[in-house]
Parts: structure tokens; C-alpha cells; sequence
């Protein structure tokens, strides 16, 4: 459903997407893997619309989102949950929640209160946070903040940029949890993430990015059988 064709983002003179290409399929958990500053923030970054990108495509579901800027790309069924939650720290989880649901139309009023409910269901601690200042919130509770932020714009495929990051282990179950409880109810997912183990629990297929290219595309089985992935990210001999 999502398609990414030899994308490549500078900053300035360097390059941090070196004709990148993958592919996310619909109703999957895509994981991708890679060290820090193999450019994995800066793919998401340009999949959102955030960056753009020097050269390459982006589709989604048949349609060009390439270069569209954020707004437009959020409006074409794709959301950004980014690295280090980022939630409106001086508004209300309530209030977190109404802005993720700013590309709905005034007309859809109800529908609205009605997705917000849905989020309290499936984060029932933020139904007890509602009124809280989001800053105030514990680093879980951000994260499934932004989590159900995302998800109030009723998004088509769901982008994760390493959502377990900061987070206890304990945490960590109960958002992996999440994500294969969304993944079960039919949302597409594409997932950055350092924590191999519990990616290989919820993920259809990894990519490894390194240094701004993909250097692997396989399935978890081939994922564990390659001797190098092994040695570097799951303590393989």
C-alpha cells in the first residue's frame, strides 16, 4: 500500500537518504531497523511530509505524496507518531487528542466525540488524565498520548518512529501490546525501532537501513538467519 521508490533527502550538502526503496503492505507491521544515523528519523521525516525529499516518490495507496508538506499527507491517510512523543505539553490529553483530529470538518463533529471515546476505551488511563496537562504526564502516558493523537485523524497507515525509547521495560510490553492489538484491528503499520526482540513479535518484515541505504528486506525467519543482523542486533555469534 505504501511505496517508496529511490527517495533521496539532504541536509544541505549531505545526503542522509541515498536512494532509498520499500514497500509496506497492507494490514502488516513493516519494521525498520538500522544504527543511529543510518537515517532512519529522516525517512519517516520525508514519508510525513515534513522534509522533502531531493529526489525519489512516496505513494500511498496509488496516490503521489511526494513533496505534499505534512498537512496534506496527514489528509492522505498517513500519520506521524514521532521519536520522543512530542505532545502539546501546555494543552490538556483532552484538548492533545481534539488537535489530532484537526483535518476532520466541523460536519463530523460527532464522529469526533465519538473517536475520542473509542481512544479513552483503548488508553483508559488517559480517560483519567482527560483534564491533566500533557507535560505532566509519565513517559508511557505520552507515548500512548501521541499514539491515540495519530489515530484521531483516522489514518490509513500508522508510522512509528522508535516507540519504545526512554520507556521501562514493563511499559515497553504494554505499548508492543498496542501495536499488535492495532495491527489485529486491521491498521497498516511501518515501525522504527531499535528493540529487535520485541519488533520480531508483532513484525511481518524488516528493512535495515545503514547509512542513509537499505541493505536488507526479508521476513523474520530470514531476518534471524542472516548471520551479520544476528551478530549486531541480536547477540548472535
Amino acid at each position: 500500500m505504501l511505496s517508496v521508490n529511490n527517495l533521496v533527502t539532504s541536509y544541505g550538502l549531505i545526503k542522509a537518504l541515498k536512494g532509498v526503496s520499500l514497500e509496506a503492505r497492507e494490514g502488516e507491521v513493516t519494521c525498520i531497523l538500522g544504527p543511529n544515523g543510518a537515517g532512519k528519523t529522516t525517512l519517516m521525516f520525508t514519508l510525513a511530509g515534513i522534509l522533502s525529499p531531493d529526489a525519489g516518490t512516496v505513494n500511498l495507496l496509488g496516490h503521489n505524496l511526494t513533496g505534499l508538506g505534512g498537512p496534506k499527507v496527514l489528509n492522505q491517510g498517513l500519520a506521524l507518531v514521532p521519536e520522543n512523543r512530542l505532545v502539546f505539553p501546555d494543552m490538556s490529553v483532552h484538548e492533545n487528542l481534539l488537535a489530532g483530529a484537526f483535518t476532520q470538518s466541523k460536519a463530523m463533529a460527532v464522529e469526533v466525540s465519538e473517536d475520542i471515546d473509542k481512544m479513552y476505551t483503548r488508553f483508559p488511563i488517559l480517560k483519567t488524565r482527560y483534564d491533566q496537562l500533557a507535560g505532566t504526564l509519565s513517559g508511557g502516558e505520552q507515548q500512548m498520548l501521541t499514539l491515540a493523537r495519530a489515530l484521531m485523524s483516522r489514518p490509513t497507515i500508522l508510522l512509528l518512529d522508535e516507540p519504545s525509547v526512554g520507556l521501562s521495560p514493563l511499559i515497553v510490553n504494554e505499548i508492543f501490546d498496542i501495536i499488535k492489538q492495532l495491527n489485529e484491528d486491521g491498521m497498516s503499520i511501518l515501525l522504527v525501532e531499535q528493540n529487535v526482540n520485541k519488533a520480531l513479535q508483532v513484525a511481518d518484515y524488516f528493512y535495515l537501513l545503514d547509512q542513509g541505504k537499505v541493505t536488507f528486506g526479508g521476513t523474520p525467519d530470514q531476518l534471524q538467519n542472516d548471520d551479520i543482523i544476528k551478530r549486531a542486533y541480536l547477540g548472535g555469534e
